[in-house]
């Protein structure tokens, strides 16, 4: 049951990230300072696709609950809900990184290195930035439906539509990257366009593949007739939902704050954290996927009013969890001296991007034990809680500790690196106590 949910999410996942990984080198072989804008300004794209995350995620507590006791209604609304909470979350994202985006991209451009290089960086950040804005409104309804099928059990049409949007973006990266077929190359701007074409790609065909089988997913009958959602239960959904929208964006934004931290020391380090991030991307699908599956399994389990399963699954999912995230960072930590090699870039950013792949890799296990827990406590409603565990550990010791460390010592920046992420140690042994109290077990659908 469990590889049956978590296996299509790791093909998924697996694919786009692979092809993340080309798209990547490709930009790479535009130059150093494509790379480096890029990078930065997937950073702000980053965090808008963690709040898109948290809005669809913060529902998708009750649909998961919602399937397990057979509610087709109570899913859909959860569906409807989505829909209106991703589009005007996805407008207002538009308008604050249009108005905001050259500032965001400075942030990450005054360590040590050249004005000019600076100055490239930027231009190639904005103007991928620019054209990426065009893909958020489709990007938060793909979310919407690919959330709720997931939710409901149903991993496999969320793959396939992912994995045809991933080769559409594969071509056009090769076309509109480097001008081939008479067309201009545009490097950045052609990556931005690419990805652009593969977000729509990906909303028609979950689109016209649910209506078209309506019957294998019941919720979309109807779902398009009204928009409205009953109040009592938009206000259920949008209060458990609103701290998990929380909880994710300022998550996002500890994590872009911590990487400024690092870009703080060294403008080397933004495009070696690039390299890092691809193939962490890449290993880190295991446990990603399997974090997923613990949250619909085991909100399944309690929408069935099952407690006491529920807590037995949880248990046993999160040890399977931990086990795949050995396994890939030990692989993480054999391939890294090698990896880096396949970028075209100075030699000191490919023995740095070494350097973080390898503590990246060594502490793969306890970012698979953290991530299984938050989707465990998750699955109860207990947002709050989830918002504490994730975001408040964030801020509280991690963003201060890069801060403070790149700012007042002389570490080395893979010193800084590996000293600042050793701390999920705390947040495991946090995570741990939390998951073995088993106050997240919650039935929050017993009117169903």
């Amino acid at each position: 049951m469990t590889l049956g949910i978590a296996l299509p999410i790791m093909i998924q996942n697996g694919i786009s990230n692979f092809v993340s990984l080309l798209d990547n080198v490709m930009i790479g072989r535009v130059g150093t300072n494509a790379l480096s804008g890029v990078a930065i300004a997937n950073q702000i794209i980053f965090v808008y696709f963690l709040l898109i995350f948290g809005a669809t995620a913060g529902v998708g507590i009750f649909t998961a609950q919602y399937a397990g006791c057979n509610d087709t209604n109570g899913v859909r609304n959860t569906f409807r809900y989505k829909l209106v909470s991703n589009t005007l979350l996805s407008l207002l994202s538009i308008l604050i990184i249009n108005h905001f985006g050259e500032t965001l991209i400075s942030l990450f451009l005054q360590g040590e290195g050249s004005p000019e290089d600076a100055a490239e960086s930027l231009e190639a950040g904005l103007d991928y930035l620019h054209v990426m804005l065009i893909g958020l409104i489709p990007t938060g309804l793909s979310f919407a439906y690919s959330g709720t099928l997931r939710d409901t059990g149903e991993t496999k049409l969320p793959m396939t539509a992912s994995v045809a949007a991933i080769f559409v973006n594969l071509a056009g990266n090769y076309i509109l990257i480097y001008g081939h077929f008479g067309l201009p190359a545009l490097g950045a701007v052609g990556a931005a366009a690419a990805t652009v074409l593969s977000r729509f790609v990906e909303l028609g065909i979950l689109a016209f593949s649910t209506g078209l089988r309506s019957d294998t997913y019941p919720f979309i009958k109807k779902a398009f007739s009204t928009l409205r959602i009953p109040r009592d239960l938009a206000l259920k959904f949008a209060v458990r939902s609103l701290p998990l929208i929380a909880n994710e964006t300022l998550w996002a934004l500890s994590q872009t704050f911590m990487n400024q931290s690092y870009s703080y020391r060294s403008l080397d380090a933004v495009a070696a954290l690039n390299i890092e991030s691809t193939i962490w991307n890449l290993m880190g699908v295991s446990f990603i996927a399997m974090g997923e599956a613990v949250g619909i399994i085991v909100g399944q389990e309690l929408g069935k009013g099952n407690i006491k399963e529920a807590k037995d699954d949880a248990a046993k999912l999160i040890a399977f969890t931990v086990l795949c995230g050995t396994v890939f960072g030990a692989v993480m930590v054999i391939i890294a001296p090698f990896f880096p090699l396949i970028y075209n870039t100075s030699e000191s950013i490919k023995h740095m991007a070494a350097g973080f792949i390898m503590i990246y890799g060594i502490l793969m296990p306890l970012y698979a034990f953290n991530h299984a827990s938050y989707f465990t406590i998750r699955s109860g409603g207990n947002t709050l809680i989830t918002f504490v565990f994730d975001s408040c550990f964030a801020w509280v010791i991690s963003v201060p500790s890069a801060f403070l460390l790149s700012r007042y010592t002389s570490l080395n920046v893979t010193v800084l690196i590996a000293s600042v992420q050793s701390l999920e140690l705390i947040k495991c042994i946090i995570g741990f106590k939390m998951i073995r109290g088993g106050a997240w077990a919650k039935m929050l659908t017993a009117d169903s």
